[in-house]
């Protein structure tokens, strides 16, 4: 990638973030980056927003079983 490509997705990335935290939307620079890659290469965004809300969903109960299963 040439330097100012390189520059330019750094710079449309940084904005995403802040339009992220401006939306408290949570996700870190690093997974907003994996959702832009994806959305580059053609998967649905309000189907990877949808599958976010439903693995945001989902962590409670996994947290609650990994510590259960710890704890016997």
């Amino acid at each position: 990638m040439d330097p100012e490509a390189s520059r330019t997705a750094r710079e449309s990335l940084d904005l995403a973030f802040q339009m992220s935290n401006i939306l408290d939307t949570g996700l870190d620079r690093h997974t907003l980056s994996v959702l832009i890659a994806l959305c580059d290469l053609g998967v649905n965004p309000e189907a990877l927003a949808a599958l976010v809300k439903e693995l945001r969903n989902e962590k409670p109960s996994l947290s609650s079983a990994t510590t259960r299963s710890s704890l016997s």
